[in-house]
């Protein structure tokens, strides 16, 4: 009878996530050797391969893909045996920015709740200011936000490119006004597209404001506006318009992660969300 390291198979279930060794050292507090080694016993006692290795990426075999789900519920059971009637569920109560959060949220939420029966995780979506006034008052236990918000410290997770983007489609008539669409203030990319517009003397006008992102999004790619966007959420149908329209660069913004939790099961997932924000990166 084969016994499984629970170490090991939890360390492949983070690379098959998030398809790096490097990602999952950082999810699991470790170092990228040793999640190697890991894994190498794991495929040696298992006797089959279960991922791919490439010096650029990670991927999962047929039986790495099989062995997936199955590895996941050892690992759910293994943390409910030892955990037994202690269990407590305890809340996460995470904020995340509206400019950050972008098409990835989904599966960004998908990883950090997978396989934590001991986690209840409460999302808040916001403005950056918002949100850390919100930590500040200790209504949220973790943020996302945009450094730009006037904090310093926290954990960097990104820096994003900005960009101007427009439908594919979009023209500009001749000395027209910039046709804008943003957020409602206190949002900091709206602050910052037009300080950029306004120092670069380029004439605009506010066509759109308010809701979310994906408003935003919505009304650029029916063409009604530009969007000051960052370029990983900026979605298939628009274009970066900028140099086109010869527009002022937008600066890089750093995407970072205030928390307060001191637990070891939040700062687990927290990792795992540090790590996930990483690899979309790239």
């Amino acid at each position: 009878m084969t016994d499984l390291d629970i170490a090991a198979v939890r360390a492949f279930v983070r690379v098959a996530e998030l398809r790096s060794f490097t990602r999952a050292a950082e999810a699991l507090g470790t170092t990228q050797a040793a999640i190697s080694m890991r894994l190498q016993r794991l495929e040696a006692l298992l006797e089959r391969r279960l991922l791919e290795r490439s010096p650029r990426s990670v991927g999962l075999t047929a039986e790495g893909s099989a062995f997936l789900d199955r590895a996941r519920e050892l690992i759910d059971s293994h943390d409910r045996a030892v955990a037994g009637e202690r269990t407590i569920v305890q809340p996460l109560r995470l904020g995340i920015s509206d400019h950050v959060a972008g098409p990835d949220l989904v599966p960004l939420l998908a990883r950090l709740g997978r396989g934590r029966s001991d986690l209840r995780i409460e999302v808040s979506i916001g403005f950056s200011r918002d949100l850390l006034d919100a930590f500040d008052r200790a209504e949220l236990d973790a943020i996302c936000i945009r450094e730009s918000a006037g904090r310093r410290g926290g954990e960097t997770l990104l820096r994003d490119e900005f960009g101007w983007f427009a439908a594919s489609d979009f023209d500009l008539v001749h000395g027209m006004p910039i046709p804008l669409a943003s957020l409602a203030a206190p949002c900091g990319v709206r602050a910052t597209a037009v300080r950029a517009l306004d120092k670069a003397k380029v004439p605009w006008t506010e066509v759109f404001m308010g809701g979310g992102v994906s408003a935003v999004v919505a009304a650029a790619l029916a063409g009604l506006a530009i969007a000051p966007l960052a370029k990983r959420i900026a979605p298939p149908g628009l274009i970066e318009i900028g140099g086109k329209l010869k527009l002022p660069r937008l600066p890089v913004s750093p995407v970072v992660l205030h928390s307060r939790v001191s637990d070891a099961s939040r700062r687990a997932a927290l990792r795992t969300l540090a790590a996930a924000f990483r690899q979309i990166a790239g």
